[in-house]
């Protein structure tokens, strides 16, 4: 597993605790950046999910 994608779990992870966080407190600035931290953590996960293909496929 590469880190981009370990990382773009995490990053995906706490965007979905902020938005959850900002639908219970009623704060909408938090609850989209919560939702920014998501997509950013998904690509992010697809990012390392492209180099580890990559680096799979060199090694083939």
């Amino acid at each position: 597993m590469h880190k981009d994608t370990v990382k773009g779990s995490m990053k995906d992870a706490k965007g979905s605790v902020k938005e959850t966080a900002g639908k219970m407190t009623g704060d909408d600035k938090l609850r989209a950046e919560g939702k920014g931290d998501q997509v950013a953590g998904k690509v992010q996960k697809g990012v390392g999910n492209v180099k580890e293909a990559a680096r799979d496929a060199l090694k083939h």
